[in-house]
């Protein structure tokens, strides 16, 4: 895995470069779009800029480990004005790598909406007029070939990228996500509606032997140990009811930590009457995607107002993030009217989660009186009002007045205007994820690259340790060293949910098999590189850790632990900084830093 895929949209153009060197020192995925992106991003580029990137790589066992599927996508995020980091299951990551590219960089914008298909080593930048205003998923109906060799896989914004929503993703062969941060609004921003990608090539093994041999065995602890049996059987949505019993599942904008709706929308409830079909990832056998069905409106506008209505069936992916920002947050408790709004992100092409959050904090500002129907063009939003939210989706997509188009730039920015930070809950600019497990899940989100709790997994160590007393230091520790491993497993392509299959010695030896000899300890330093790339990232482009702001209603909302304390929390944030800073890594701009050193010295 050498070979590098430049395509300019401005000139039409591609060319392939050979950087061995890159793939030798980062393995693929993370730890090489973080280095590209350095590279190919100048210091203050304009999120929407033609000179600003978007980068895609392959990780480095993609095609050849199971549950190795993995694409990660980075451009400078114009949601945070920072780094944009997005993974995807489905067949991109294979199909990328099949056509001979280990990455794949995009740059320029084009004047008229194109479609850019890589079949192998035929590129071509093609006009497509026709898909600009479709969805993700009448994109993909509409490109994918029945008949073909290799691996396919089509990925595309929606008309929110299109209208440059800054919180828009791109969806992958239907039924995967690059989410979170805005790749759609890039999308949108260089008129590329979608990618196509055709790979029929050959990864080619230098003893397939030993790697049948170590494949057989992983393939076996996958399906036959219990470790991953919980994302076959009910998905994620299997926590809704175990995270409300524990007080763990925000609700009504982290108001409450319990839901009274929870069993009507359980993992339990969704498989025994929505479910219709589990797919998978090609090389996991798991099958996590759970798919629901839907029954829909055949052409809402035209049948309105005529007595006979048509339907069709429609298939929805759904799991618990979606789920708890669509369902609890707003406290929607009906499984039809939750799979209706979660289906309403899918056509607009909208990140589900920061959708949630959005909603949530504009229907308390309406009833603490900060916005009125002036603002809202006559919509009440309530609790568990479905149809008010369909509306409110719908007129941010439109930028219907001044207020949805200060949504559609985030919750910052609306926040700010309007008032209601304090409710507001984001950090780092993204929405919050559905945990108030404890101190983990917040400072995890925060400190981490892209602000998600699978950065660290800050709520999973909350909830295993719910019985003990974790100092500030500890859980600073613990979170820098998952950061540190999750960004190796990140580079080889790993499911987020097959890390507990992929431990250190394991994956030592499966590089060893691949020629690669690294120790555990090793792994760790290329994983620290790489967390140390993406912060200069941040950095450069003004993202200061010690002046993020944390809602106030993080420290109203009940968890486990009861109350979290402002003190503790700022001392973890305290301890982060100060381990960080003792690997070398400068977690201020340099002139901020030496402006501090001479007043000290001074």
């Amino acid at each position: 895995m050498k070979n590098i895929l430049y395509v300019d949209l401005t000139e039409r153009s591609s060319k392939v470069i050979e950087r061995p060197e890159l793939f030798s020192t980062y393995l693929g995925g993370s730890g090489v779009a973080s280095k590209l992106l350095l590279e190919e991003t100048e210091p203050g580029t304009d999120p929407f800029s033609p000179d600003s990137p978007i980068i895609f790589a392959s990780g480095f066992l993609v095609g050849i480990f199971p549950c190795m599927v993995k694409a990660v996508a980075m451009f400078k995020s114009p949601l945070t004005k920072n780094l944009g980091e997005s993974h995807a299951g489905g067949y991109f990551a294979s199909a990328l790598k099949f056509a001979g590219y280990g990455a794949l960089v995009i740059r320029g914008a084009s004047e008229n909406p194109v479609v850019l298909k890589i079949v192998d080593d035929d590129v071509k930048v093609e006009r497509a007029d026709s898909l600009w205003g479709l969805s993700p998923l009448d994109v993909e109906k509409t490109l994918r070939e029945c008949r073909f060799e290799g691996m396919q896989s089509i990925i595309s914004c929606g008309r929110a990228g299109e209208k440059l929503i800054n919180y828009s993703n791109v969806i992958a062969d239907r039924f995967h996500h690059f989410g979170r941060l805005g790749l759609g609004a890039i999308f949108g921003s260089k008129k590329l509606k979608a990618i196509l990608i055709n790979g029929r090539g050959e990864i080619p093994l230098e003893d397939p032997i030993a790697i049948k041999e170590k494949y057989e065995e992983l393939q076996n602890e996958v399906v036959k140990s219990d470790t991953m049996l919980k994302y076959h059987n009910l998905g994620t949505p299997s926590n809704i009811l175990e995270f409300n019993e524990r007080g763990t599942i925000p609700s009504r904008n982290f108001k409450e930590s319990r839901f009274r709706g929870a069993e009507r929308i359980s993992g339990e409830v969704m498989a025994e009457y929505f479910l219709e079909r589990k797919i998978s990832c090609p090389g996991c056998p798991i099958a996590c995607i759970h798919l629901a069905e839907l029954k829909t409106s055949f052409a809402p506008e035209h049948e309105k107002g005529r007595k006979e209505i048509f339907y069709e069936k429609v298939l929805v992916p759904y799991n618990y993030e979606p789920m708890f920002a669509l369902g609890s947050n707003l406290l929607v408790d009906s499984p039809k009217d939750l799979l209706r709004l979660i289906y309403s992100c899918e056509c607009l092409g909208l990140d589900a989660m920061m959708v949630g959050t959005i909603l949530a904090w504009v229907t308390e500002a309406f009833e603490e009186g900060i916005i009125n129907l002036d603002d809202t063009l006559e919509i009440e939003p309530r609790w568990n009002d479905t149809e008010a939210y369909l509306q409110i989706i719908q007129n941010i997509v439109d930028l219907k007045n001044p207020f949805y188009i200060k949504l559609a730039q985030g919750l910052d920015a609306a926040s700010e205007k309007y008032g209601g930070t304090e409710f507001a809950m984001v950090v780092g600019g993204n929405g919050l994820a559905g945990y108030t497990t404890g101190y983990g899940a917040i400072a995890g989100q925060l400190v981490g690259a892209r602000h998600s709790h699978l950065s660290n997994s800050g709520y999973s160590m909350d909830q295993k340790t719910l019985d003990q007393t974790i100092s500030p230091e500890q859980i600073a520790g613990f979170l820098i060293n998952q950061e540190d491993w999750l960004y190796v497993l990140y580079s080889l392509g790993t499911c987020y949910f097959a890390r507990n299959i992929y431990k250190k010695d394991i994956v030592s030896e499966v590089l060893k098999i691949m020629g690669i000899d690294n120790t555990p300890e090793d792994l760790i330093q290329i994983g620290k590189e790489i967390f140390h790339n993406l912060f200069k990232f941040k950095i450069r482009e003004g993202f200061e850790l010690t002046e993020q702001k944390i809602p106030n209603r993080v420290y109203q909302m009940q968890t486990p632990l009861k109350k979290l304390e402002v003190e503790k929390m700022e001392s973890i944030i305290k301890h982060y900084i100060h381990k960080r800073e003792s690997e070398g890594l400068q977690l201020q701009p340099e002139e901020k830093a030496l402006k501090e050193l001479l007043s000290f010295e001074g």
